[in-house]
């Protein structure tokens, strides 16, 4: 499957903290068997999405951010859980059972306008890479998001060696190279280009420690907040 997926550098880790707006911790559900996610905390709701058990390339078990959670008609438990797909920003209610839940203290800011990435574990900031963002014509989504799966992709492969597929889809390509226009956080493998610039068809890419070192710690069902930001860095470097 075809990722649109942008590029990133690392940079100092930073002692500074989340901003106050968004939670250090994100309670995460793992589905055991498919769901129905439905309009309403109610059976006989409208259905949104049906979902698998598990992701679509990687096989791992699906999981979802939960941001609510609700009691319904005799007594069923509901969580109100974020989805992936379009539209972007998509959300349902499933059913608390055949699922079990987690936290993760993960998170990942995209800063558009300083082309910059950061990851924060319970709070702090642990990592700072310098991104490629969506060109004007193809812009990175904004909005609240998931990682939806970790892929290791096969030597050689564009995009590689990683690429964490996210829940956003492009609001502009509704393909992408025989994929359905999904966002992603990606290496530069077979891309090239000069981190710093808003040159991507919509992803963000990373130089390849810097994706070696996210694969290797974020998970499925991690949120990642992208938003407009500051000013970009006036010498920040060409990107390809």
């Amino acid at each position: 499957m075809a990722l649109c997926l942008l590029g990133i550098t690392a940079g100092q880790a930073s002692a500074t903290g989340l901003p106050a707006d968004v939670q250090a911790t994100q309670a995460l559900v793992v589905l055991r068997t498919a769901h129905a996610a439905h309009q309403a905390p109610v059976a006989g709701s409208a259905r949104v999405a049906l979902l698998s058990a598990t992701t679509p390339i990687t096989g791992e078990p699906t999981t979802l951010p939960v941001i609510g959670h609700a009691i319904g008609p005799g007594g069923v438990r509901w969580l109100h859980v974020m989805l992936p797909g379009r539209p972007d920003g998509l959300t349902g209610w499933i059913a608390r059972r055949g699922t079990r839940t987690l936290t993760t203290g993960w998170r990942i800011l995209v800063d558009l306008a300083a082309r910059r990435v950061r990851v924060y574990r319970d709070g702090r900031t642990v990592r700072t890479f310098q991104a490629v963002v969506g060109k004007p014509s193809t812009p990175t989504p904004m909005g609240q998001f998931f990682v939806q799966e970790t892929v290791q992709l096969a030597a050689g492969q564009a995009d590689g060696p990683y690429a964490l597929a996210l829940s956003a889809r492009s609001n502009v390509l509704q393909e992408f190279e025989g994929g359905p226009g999904q966002i992603g956080i990606h290496g530069r493998d077979g891309l090239g280009g000069v981190l710093g610039k808003a040159e991507s068809h919509g992803c963000i890419r990373l130089a390849t420690p810097s994706i070696d070192w996210l694969a290797a710690r974020i998970g499925p069902g991690t949120p990642v907040k992208i938003y407009a930001g500051g000013p970009p860095r006036r010498h920040a470097n060409r990107i390809g």
